[in-house]
């Protein structure tokens, strides 16, 4: 089973708001997640961007592949780099 972490939309019409999840790749974008590991506003003033890191790099660990967005984000927070001074 291929595993992806990727967002989830679950904001309304104008005003998006997303999940951080780890799905089946083969599974619809608003699919039934795996796990749920944060959250990302990207509308919002502040913290846009919230994970649970240690989840993040366990499921990286384990082999999910992050969508390139996921990856810009983790990159830009710092987890990236964490993960790949783990190894």
């Amino acid at each position: 089973m291929s595993v992806k972490i990727r967002l989830q939309r679950v904001g309304t019409k104008k005003k998006p708001f997303y999940r951080v999840v780890v799905v089946d790749e083969r599974k619809r974008r608003d699919g039934v997640a795996i796990e749920n590991l944060g959250q990302y506003q990207p509308i919002s003033a502040g913290n846009q961007f919230s994970v649970d890191e240690t989840r993040i790099i366990d499921w990286l660990r384990k082999g999910a592949q992050p969508t390139a967005t996921i990856a810009r984000l983790l990159k830009k927070t710092g987890v990236w780099r964490k993960f790949k001074s783990a190894e």
